[in-house]
């Protein structure tokens, strides 16, 4: 396992002990960056218009397109340490 990895994994326990709980903007980053770092682009159909909410979270998804990997999870490490900072 490598080291980014690893301080991946540490912040997704770390994002659910959260001191408050973010807001929906944040909580959609924070999902669609541990999407793209663990599957990578969005796939499949997006949901139709009367599922908002899994239309929001399919679109903050696709909207990292071509993100790599990497990058994503040092962007969702980089976020869940700035919430945790307060």
């Amino acid at each position: 396992m490598s080291d980014l990895t690893a301080q991946f994994e540490a912040a997704v326990a770390n994002s659910k002990t959260l001191p408050e709980r973010p807001g929906n903007a944040t909580l959609l980053k924070l999902y669609a960056l541990y999407k793209q770092a663990s599957e990578g682009d969005a796939t499949g159909r997006r949901p139709g218009f009367t599922d908002m909410v899994g239309r929001a979270k399919f679109d903050a998804w696709a909207a990292l397109k071509g993100t790599t990997g990497e990058e994503a999870m040092q962007r969702y490490i980089a976020l869940v340490e700035q919430l945790r900072a307060g």
